[in-house]
């Protein structure tokens, strides 16, 4: 199997016609198309032609984002053994893609693999990102591996399970008001000579390289289930609702699926930047945040890439609300899994919508585990007596309700 990447330029989205060299990275954006309100991001292109005859076949050898290399960005990083993660079924169609089996248990270490590994190619001493929680950890452990220095403006309030998890990774931590990450970003990057795997614009074009490795969660989906009729993502800037529509785009180019699936983009309903420049027929637009518990989704800021997946995929953007995502937290949880409150945003999204619109499979994308929500460490349990009829009378106060047997293997 080839492992030679075939990434060739970037291209601006703003306007296609405009090209740049692979190297450097852009990650301010395009610089021809880009104003002083609205941001425009770059793409990687690649010589699709050369793609090999194979790369898809279910029996291709290959582990990771290393068994995708040709249609990503040159992995100069060291992996850590991330993708592969498993669709897991709730029945009735309904599929969940728990990301939380990658490596720090979010979907962010696809990005990392390829924003770290461009760190490394351009021969930078170190990362600097600004996070409070699953992207932070992610490039923190990438950085790790690479052997590079990484520093993480998080944010006073990150959770202390996610502080902990940066700490372990030997990273740098600043917590700083979340109006002084960008500007301390883009200084501790010039002097440091350190590369942004994060967000440097007004609106947000985020690391051209990293959001292309959420092109294969598409490429995973495809090859267990084939084209679901809709994917459900939980949405903050869009990246990965962008790099799971490229995905498809892709697969659709090479004439190996036959369209591409709708997407339905999942924000809480407190914010929603993607859902208000729909709305408003925008490029990017920001919008004030009120109170929720996502705060992984949280964004005032939205990016163009958003509306080009919603565009390009005939899907639409939802807002779900905090009681929303906790209900969805919960189905999921009835499932086996333990989920970020945020990352239950695709699932709230599809019970929103309603499963009973779709024929077809339908995916939920689930991006990282319980483990970061910030209410973790806070719950704490009485002790209990250990005589029978405290037992007893305990499990006969939270005894659930009767419920049909299932043969093994059954679902529903």
């Amino acid at each position: 199997m080839a492992t030679d990447s075939l990434a060739t330029a970037q291209r601006s989205l703003g306007d296609p016609s405009a090209t740049y060299p692979l190297w450097p990275p852009l990650t301010q954006g395009c610089p021809r198309t880009s104003t002083a309100t609205v941001s425009y991001p770059v793409e990687v292109d690649y010589a699709y032609d050369r793609v090999p005859a194979g790369l898809f076949d279910r029996t291709a050898g290959g582990h990771g984002l290393d068994r995708w290399a040709p249609l990503l960005p040159p992995l100069a990083a060291p992996g850590l053994g991330e993708g592969r993660t498993p669709l897991v079924d709730l029945g009735d169609g309904v599929l969940v893609k728990d990301e939380s089996r990658n490596p720090t248990w979010s979907h962010k270490d696809r990005l990392n693999r390829c924003a770290v590994g461009a760190a490394v190619a351009t021969g930078a001493p170190g990362v600097v990102v600004a996070s409070s929680g699953n992207h932070g950890a992610s490039a923190a452990a990438y950085a790790a591996r690479a052997g590079l220095r990484c520093v993480v403006l998080t944010s006073p309030g990150a959770p202390p399970a996610v502080v902990s998890f940066l700490h372990a990774y030997g990273a740098v931590v600043l917590p700083v008001p979340v109006e002084a990450r960008r500007p301390l970003l883009r200084r501790i990057s010039a002097e440091y000579g350190y590369h942004p795997v994060s967000n440097l614009t007004p609106t947000h074009t985020g690391h051209p390289f990293g959001v292309e490795g959420y092109k294969t969660v598409a490429y995973e989906i495809f090859g267990d289930i084939g084209v679901p009729e809709a994917v459900f993502v939980p949405t903050g800037y869009g990246e990965l609702l962008f790099g799971i529509g490229k995905g498809f785009a892709e697969l659709h180019r090479l004439g190996l699926a036959p369209a591409v699936p709708r997407l339905f983009s999942c924000e809480p309903a407190a914010g929603g930047p993607l859902a208000a420049a729909i709305r408003r027929d925008r490029p990017a637009v920001t919008v004030p945040v009120g109170t929720t518990a996502a705060y992984s989704i949280a964004c005032r800021v939205g990016g163009y890439r958003g509306v080009l997946a919603l565009r390009g995929s005939r899907g639409e953007p939802l807002l779900v609300t905090d009681a929303e995502l906790a209900t969805a937290r919960d189905e999921l949880a009835r499932a086996g899994l333990w989920t970020e409150l945020s990352s239950a945003a695709g699932l709230a999204g599809l019970r929103q919508y309603g499963a009973h619109r779709f024929e077809g499979p339908m995916v939920c994308v689930s991006t990282s585990s319980g483990f970061k929500d910030a209410a973790v460490g806070s719950l704490r349990v009485a002790p209990v007596a250990p005589d029978w009829d405290t037992v007893r009378r305990r499990l006969d106060e939270d005894r659930p309700g009767p419920a049909p047997l299932r043969s093994p293997g059954q679902t529903r």
